[in-house]
């Protein structure tokens, strides 16, 4: 694998990240509800972490040749974005300069990240074709070791763009109570649409 391939891969993992998704909609939610985003965010990271773990080992080849077991991962993931899209509508925060509302816990913030990043069948498959394209198996690094690296810098860029748009949202939008409602229940909008497409796809 070479640093060509490397910087490859790294220019197609930004363009990845920075196209507003789920992951987007969660991250300006966390930063408007919570003290923190290192909970939200761990856990978006932790489901990527678990997709490229999966993908080194093989795994993901095995379900997307499972009948049924890409539909079934399909329609809970789609199903518990959409209960999530669905409550950030209906109940969006109403921050106020300089504070945060603690509700939820460290583990609850987080969980809701790792089910956002990780139960995305998409990612599963993007992962599946994508990385292999930027991996040499006739260098001296283990394929292993290759998936596992490139899989790890693009968990860094998420971290990096994610950590940007949840902080940006807090500083831009914290004073303003009523835009952050706004632009929140537009969050809430995104998942839910994203979820009825997941759904509509594997009904098909």
């Amino acid at each position: 694998m070479t640093f060509g391939m490397i910087a490859g891969f790294w220019a197609v993992s930004v363009l990845l990240v920075l196209t507003p998704g789920a992951d987007w909609a969660y991250a300006i939610s966390a930063g408007l509800r919570h003290r923190s985003l290192v909970p939200a965010i761990s856990g978006l990271l932790a489901g990527y972490l678990a997709i490229t773990v999966v993908v080194a080992a093989g795994a993901a080849a095995l379900i997307a040749g499972t009948p049924g077991a890409l539909p079934a991962l399909t329609l809970a993931g789609a199903a518990y974005l959409g209960c999530l899209g669905i409550s950030t509508m209906l109940n969006p925060p109403t921050p106020q300069a300089g504070s945060g509302t603690p509700d939820g816990s460290w583990l609850n913030q987080a969980g809701r990240g790792a089910m956002i990043s990780g139960s995305n069948p998409k990612a599963l498959l993007l992962f599946l074709a994508l990385l292999p394209q930027f991996t040499d198996p006739g260098a001296g690094w283990p394929l292993t070791v290759q998936l596992l690296t490139l899989g790890c810098l693009h968990i860094l860029m998420c971290a990096l763009v994610y950590t940007g748009v949840g902080t940006g949202s807090r500083a831009v939008l914290r004073a303003r109570p009523t835009a952050a409602r706004i632009v929140t229940r537009c969050s809430g909008v995104v998942m839910t649409g994203i979820s009825i497409g997941l759904l509509i796809e594997a009904l098909r």
